[in-house]
């Protein structure tokens, strides 16, 4: 087992990676910009590098930075959490060639999944359905168009690489499919420095579903069930919950085992998540892999009870998974709330500021993972989300209810959240019977809610 590992992340997941590895009896290295300096969480690590200036790319992006950090702070082991570089293929190799275990998959098996593209050959080898899609990347308008008419309109242009939204278009006919193709390929440039994009079918009103698994080194896959993302804005979850409301017994069995051959066909190991559209009638589609920890993990421990940060730890150390499919359970129900500083009253402006004051519920079956607290400042240079509030419940109604109980005992003032929209969500009747879909945020609740 390793003896020091470095946090190369900050916020929420860097400090939710420091508390498993102190439970392990494992010291901690974490890295910082100059815009968290001075957080409380840093003090929870045995020591703490700051890496340089507040901007990303001058500071959680650089590689070189971090591997200095992990050669001074005599690191064995990176944990990358999520975003910034946990999906960075040269990143992980970069760690390995210096002698720093890199807690995740191969670089070979992050690329493999990590592309789109080859993703869904890797799929559709192992026959896990796909979405209709175009036969590799769209190298011209007229392949495009010809792909369009062929499967119908509309269609939804992706960027192979990334996700969060960012490189998708939907053309509802082949006049706005050219300008579609030109947005997607420039912005997945621009986030990504890969401006390949591929064509699917556009699946009308989906439900999204992903399922989490983790390899180990020994051959060992197992998947922990599903968890439903379907409450979400412009590709962004605001809402998780597991098990899924909308799935049947026969449909979450072939799911979750369609997202293990998808694994044990990549050789993929460590912790990841394979993602899926649900249509009206009960029929999956995959849709791309996550090779990573994803931020929703803990709505998965808390109706498995298994620890996952733990759990990667152990793995990237070369152990054996402590668990057999068959031990695998999911047992109650588990929701979460992503607290964003954002104003959903001004079209999800975000809400950079100081905490004045902080109040944060608790009771049976209530978890908040978050790393701020009152006088702490809310960076506009970072990601909006502070906190994730859970609750964990016998039933689906139980859990509502008390995410609706600890909604209203959240107390976050100085700045705006999303948690009134999320009170006036989980007092939907379409969210309480389980009537939503991917676009029922945007396109009727948030236009009459």
């Amino acid at each position: 087992m390793f003896k020091r590992i470095l946090i190369a992340n900050r916020g929420e997941i860097a400090l939710r990676i420091i508390r498993a590895c102190r439970e392990m009896g494992i010291e901690t290295v974490i890295v910082f910009s100059e815009a968290d300096r001075g957080a409380a969480y840093l003090d929870l690590a045995d020591e703490a590098i700051c890496i340089g200036p507040a901007r990303s790319a001058e500071s959680y992006l650089k590689i070189d930075r971090i591997i200095s950090a992990c050669e001074v702070g005599g690191a064995e082991a990176v944990h990358p959490g999520f975003g910034f570089l946990s999906e960075n293929a040269h990143f992980a190799d970069v760690c390995r060639s210096c002698n720093y275990e890199f807690i995740g998959p191969s670089s070979e098996a992050m690329a493999l999944v990590g592309d789109k593209n080859s993703a869904r050959e890797i799929a559709q080898k192992v026959g896990v359905p796909c979405v209709p899609g175009s036969d590799g990347l769209i190298e011209s308008e007229v392949d495009a168009l010809k792909f369009a008419n062929n499967v119908g309109f509309p269609v939804l242009i992706k960027a192979t690489a990334g996700g969060g939204g960012r490189g998708m278009r939907v053309a509802k006919n082949a006049e706005q499919l050219k300008t579609a193709i030109q947005q997607a390929v420039q912005e997945a440039k621009s986030a990504f420095g890969n401006g390949g994009v591929y064509l699917e079918k556009f699946i009308d009103s989906p439900r999204h579903i992903e399922v989490q698994i983790i390899a180990d080194h020994h051959g060992n896959i197992v998947h922990l069930w599903e968890r439903d993302c379907s409450a979400q804005r412009r590709h962004q979850k605001l809402i998780e919950e597991s098990p899924s409301p909308c799935l049947t017994p026969t449909t979450r069995q072939a799911m979750c085992e369609a997202a293990t051959r998808l694994v044990k066909e990549s050789g993929y190991t460590n912790a990841g998540t394979v993602e899926f559209l649900l249509d009206w009638d009960n029929h999956f589609y995959f849709i791309e892999m996550n090779a990573r920890i994803q931020v929703e993990h803990p709505v998965t421990e808390l109706v498995t009870g298994i620890d996952l940060v733990k759990t990667q730890i152990r793995v990237a150390a070369g152990e054996k998974l402590q668990f057999k499919q068959s031990e695998i359970q999911q047992r109650g129900w588990a929701m979460e709330c992503r607290i964003n500083a954002e104003d959903p009253d001004h079209h999800f402006r975000p809400c950079p500021g100081t905490i004045e004051k902080l109040i944060i519920p608790g009771g049976f079956g209530v978890r908040f993972d978050s790393h701020v607290h009152a006088g702490y400042t809310v960076s506009p240079t970072y990601d909006s989300m502070i906190g994730k509030l859970l609750v964990h419940q016998s039933t689906r109604e139980d859990a509502i209810a008390c995410m609706r109980r600890c909604l209203n005992e959240l107390r976050v003032d100085g700045i705006k959240t999303t948690a009134p929209l999320q009170l006036k969500i989980l007092e939907n009747h379409d969210f309480q019977e389980g009537l939503i879909d991917t676009l029922w945020l945007e396109h009727r609740f948030l236009k009459n809610p």
